[in-house]
Parts: structure tokens; sequence; C-alpha cells
């Protein structure tokens, strides 16, 4: 038997969302911390960006972390890795190399209780089945997700989207059903969400931080003749085709 005191019930946590088994807390004040860093501390509560922390719980289920973010476990719960054999390893670093995310990441199975790493950066919620095709994340965003999403890879439309774009040649995809926590370094209320639905969006920039698989990903000039691309200064754009949506941030 297992009792946790201070935590679930800690006045300075609050639960800012909720999905499947995954929840966030935040702490409304941040005590541990040095008279040195206390006015940037400060300064950052005044902007609402506070400490958060990640609370998976299972029940006879699963999850996947990002390699790291375990901070403890409580309950009768295992962890273990995917690896199969030398050459799934090998395939996995090939993976990982290719999608700047982590080559092995943690599956951990039970009952219980996990709670990850604290972060101040903002974390996202997102169903994994309302993203066509799956969802495709920019380097660095992904933090955890329900055991039953499937990990592959997103390869880009064209060598000229990856190298122009800023986006890289290859990304992480996740799909199938579960929900997936994502690290974001913007918050919720700043990105914008495009819903496209046989339509296009052009974007000058790599701002566009999740899209659906279901999405063409292309580079092209912003104006049909290289003449009005230098005119209108905006060279190369971002283009994104098809149905599905879009998650965009508002700087980068």
């Amino acid at each position: 038997m297992i009792e946790i005191k201070n935590f679930f019930e800690n006045s300075n946590l609050k639960v800012v969302e909720e999905k499947g088994s995954f929840r966030v807390y935040e702490y409304q004040k941040d005590y541990t911390m040095n008279p040195t860093i206390a006015p940037a501390l400060y300064y950052c509560d005044q902007m609402g960006v506070r400490k958060k922390q990640v609370v998976v719980q299972l029940k006879e289920s699963s999850c996947i972390l990002s390699a790291g973010a375990m901070q403890w476990i409580a309950g009768a719960i295992q962890a273990q890795t995917d690896v199969k054999g030398v050459g799934d390893l090998f395939g996995k670093m090939v993976k990982g190399a290719v999608s700047g995310e982590s080559a092995i990441k943690p599956l951990y199975k039970g009952t219980g209780h996990i709670i990850l790493e604290p972060t101040y950066k903002f974390i996202l919620l997102e169903n994994v089945e309302d993203w066509a095709n799956g969802l495709v994340l920019d380097d660095g965003l992904f933090l955890a997700c329900d055991g039953t999403v499937e990990q592959k890879i997103a390869r880009r439309t064209n060598i000229s989207s990856a190298i122009a774009g800023g986006e890289g040649l290859f990304n992480l995809c996740l799909a199938g059903k579960g929900v997936a926590a994502l690290e974001s370094p913007y918050p919720r209320e700043e990105l914008v969400e495009v819903n496209l639905k046989d339509d296009v969006i052009k974007i000058d920039g790599n701002f566009a931080i999740a899209w659906s698989n279901s999405l063409q990903f292309t580079t092209e000039r912003s104006s049909k003749s290289l003449i009005g691309s230098t005119v209108t200064g905006e060279g190369l754009v971002n283009v994104y085709r098809g149905t599905g949506k879009i998650l965009m941030a508002p700087v980068k």
C-alpha cells in the first residue's frame, strides 16, 4: 500500500488540464528558489509562466515517455523498452537520428501513478485520433503518450521542402488512438489552429509546430514568377495542401 501526502491535495497545485490518463498540474507559487533567481521567477509568475508537472495514471494500461522524463513512480508499474534485438535497436537509432527525437523511449506498464519531471514549458494534451492520418510533430515536442499510440516517421514530400522549408526531412508522427502530451514553447492560448478541407495554406517560415499527416507539405515560391517573389519580399513559403489541421505558433 502506498500513501501519498502533500501532492494531489496540495493547495499550491492546480489541475489545469486533464485528458485520458494524463493530468497537468500547475504550481501556483514556486517556493523552491534562491535569492539570485527570485527576480526572474517573480516576473515569470506575473507573465503566467509557472512550473508544471504531468501525472499519468495507469490502470492496467501503459504509456510511453520521452527518455529521462520520469521523476518518480508509485504503484505496481514496470518499465521496459520495446527493443526486440540488435537489428531493431539499430533501426530505432536511425529513426531517432533522422527525427531529432530520442531513439529509445521507455514503456511503462501496470497500475499506479507516473510523475514526470517538472517543466516551465507549456503542456499540450492531444487526442491523436483527432489528427487525420496521424499527428506530425516539430522536433523536441514529444513528452509522453499512451501505449496504444504508434510511433512512426513522416517524410517530407520532397527534398526541397526540407532544405528550404526549415522543417527537416523527417519528423516524428504519432498515429492510432490515445492521448499525447507535448512540451511546447508556446501556450495553447497563443497557438493558431488552422483547419483545411481540400484547401491550401502558405506560411512564411517554420511557424507550424504540429500538423496532420494527411497534409502534403512542400516549399514553393510565394509568387508564380521569380520576379514576383523578389518584389513581394517573401521568397519561399511553406505550403500545406489537403484536408487536416495545423497548430501554428505566433513567433519562432
